[in-house]
This record gives C-alpha cells, structure tokens and sequence, in this order.
C-alpha cells in the first residue's frame, strides 16, 4: 500500500466516530504482528526509539536521523498506518520543518510535534514549555514542511500538566487556529479536564496514557478523542523476556528447557513472511 492511502486511512480514523488503541511498536517484527492482529494503527514512541535504538532513556539524546532510519525499517515491513512522536521537532521552528520532511519521507501517516522545553536546559529540575508563540511558530514551520497533504500533523502539550487546565485550553486553540490536524494531549487526568477541552475544539484530540474513568472508548469517542495510547508495553515486554531467557542460559539452562518460552517456527515463518520470500526464490532464482 503506498503511503498516501496509509496517510488516508488515518485520516478516517481521525475523521470517524470512533476511538482506537494503537499498537505500539518498534521494529519491523513488531509492526507485522500489529498489522496481524489487526490494530488499525501504529504508534512509535520517541521514548521507545531512544531504548530500541541506542538503549538509552528518554532525555533526547536520538537524533533526527536516527529516528527516521528507524521509522523508514518500521514502514517498509508492513502497510498500517504509523503515528510517530516527533518530540520537540529536534530544535528551533526551522528544525520542525525539517523533522516533517524527513519524517515524511521515511514513510510516516501521522506526527505529533511538542512545545515542551527539550533537551532540558542546565540548572532546571522541573519540566517547562516554550513560549506559547514560538509553540504557535513550531506548528506553522511543520505545517509548511509538509510535501503530501494527506499527512497528519498534530500539535502536542503537556501544558495541563504542566502549568493547567486554561493554559493548555489556550495552547491547543491556538494549534488549531493555525491549521494543525489534531491536538495530543497528555496529562489529562479527568473527565472534566477532557469535557472541557473538548467544548472548546473542532478538531481531533489525540491522548497519551490514560487510566480510570479515561479508559472506556465510547465515553472518549464521544468527547472527540480518536486515538489513546495504552502505554509501550510490547517494548517492555519484549526487554523482560530477553533478560529473562538470557539469565536462564548464563544460569546453565539447557535451550531445550527454554522453548516454551520462544516462539515457534510457526509464528517465525509469519512474522518474517517467509512464504513470501520462498515464492520469490521460486519466481526469480529456480
């Protein structure tokens, strides 16, 4: 599937009355078995890039390239859809625009570009955001770096968290003002907080991790909310079973002992899309 129609079909999401979970991912095996168990859509944290990548946490030490090499492996595996966080663009308003190009060119349906203050400044403990106009300059730069129109971009906040409810109203009015897609808002923690948001947009609200009363999808879909993250715990996941099988074998484990534990040659054969691969053998090599 090209990549138009994969920014198409996200659009519908965004477009619909419903709210999905989606999968995150962070390989090309990952994005397959979402793509298998029929999630709609993709999503790759820049905090699972920064561990999948460079096995480092989240303190925006990935860079641009980096990420997009990654993104571009994630793409080329499968044909859902793939949000992406973009954290802060990478720099200054110019910087965004040239996430949006890159990003878009690794193969991307949707990003998502931040107004928090990253990386975090020498001598500051506490998380901050930048000015709202320069937040409003990040959008408008993203907006102009985008080549097909099909493409989403979102405008990011933590502002509620951050400094409250009517301060992350103003932001994500002033996003939509200048045209992005849809706002992802995180540190959400009521309903009240996500009514009142709601009451004040017309487009799509996009949430991070979200638990309590924010956990029923028809209640979010009825407040504008098309797309809610569940957390990275296929990641997680997958750090613990490696751990795990790699402390047995150190231990003296036999591998014969461990293979309940692994996948089988079933599941390997499909997520690597080996029939696919012995029938270009049968095409291009016999």
């Amino acid at each position: 599937m090209n990549l138009t129609k994969r920014r198409e079909q996200y659009r519908a999401i965004l477009e619909g009355g419903e709210c999905v979970h989606p999968a995150s991912v962070y390989d090309p095996i990952s994005a397959r078995i979402a793509e298998d168990l029929g999630f709609e859509v993709m999503m790759f944290a820049g905090s699972i890039a920064s561990a999948t990548v460079l096995g480092a946490p989240d303190y925006i030490v990935l860079t641009l390239t980096e990420l997009a090499q990654q993104i571009h492996r994630i793409c080329r595996a499968g044909t859902l859809p793939l949000m992406v966080d973009a954290d802060h663009g990478y720099g200054n308003a110019l910087n965004a625009r040239r996430t949006v190009e890159e990003l878009e060119t690794a193969g991307v349906a949707a990003l998502t570009i931040e107004d928090t203050l990253l990386p975090r400044p020498f001598g500051q403990a506490a998380q901050s955001l930048i000015p709202l106009e320069e937040g409003v300059g990040k959008m408008k730069a993203a907006l102009a770096g985008r080549q097909d129109p099909a493409l989403v971009v979102a405008g990011r906040s933590s502002a509620i968290a951050i400094e409250g409810l009517d301060e992350g109203i103003r932001r994500a009015k002033a996003y939509e003002a200048v045209g992005v897609d849809a706002v992802f808002m995180t540190g959400i923690a009521t309903t009240e907080q996500l009514e009142a948001l709601n009451a004040e947009l017309d487009i799509p609200i996009l949430l991070g991790g979200v638990a309590g009363d924010l956990t029923d999808r028809d209640y979010l879909a009825s407040q504008g909310v098309r797309v809610a993250l569940q957390g990275h715990l296929p990641f997680m996941a997958a750090v613990k079973a490696a751990y795990d099988t790699l402390k047995s074998l150190r231990e003296g484990a036999s591998p014969s002992d461990l293979g309940e534990r692994t996948a089988s040659a079933d599941l390997m054969a499909q997520v690597t899309r080996l029939d696919e691969y012995d029938a270009s053998i049968r095409e291009f090599l016999d």
